[in-house]
């Protein structure tokens, strides 16, 4: 195994970036809503 400095570890390039998790999360969210939609629909007040 290779110990890495610093500058080697800032230039590693790669992974999931924050706006990409949160996008996956939201797609994510949106599918459970809209299964719950079709599943268990509730009337309008």
């Amino acid at each position: 195994m290779q110990v890495m400095t610093k500058e080697e570890l800032e230039k590693v390039e790669g992974g999931l970036s924050f706006w990409g998790g949160v996008g996956i999360v939201g797609v994510v969210l949106f599918i459970i809503g809209l299964v719950d939609g079709f599943t268990r629909p509730l009337d309008c007040h």
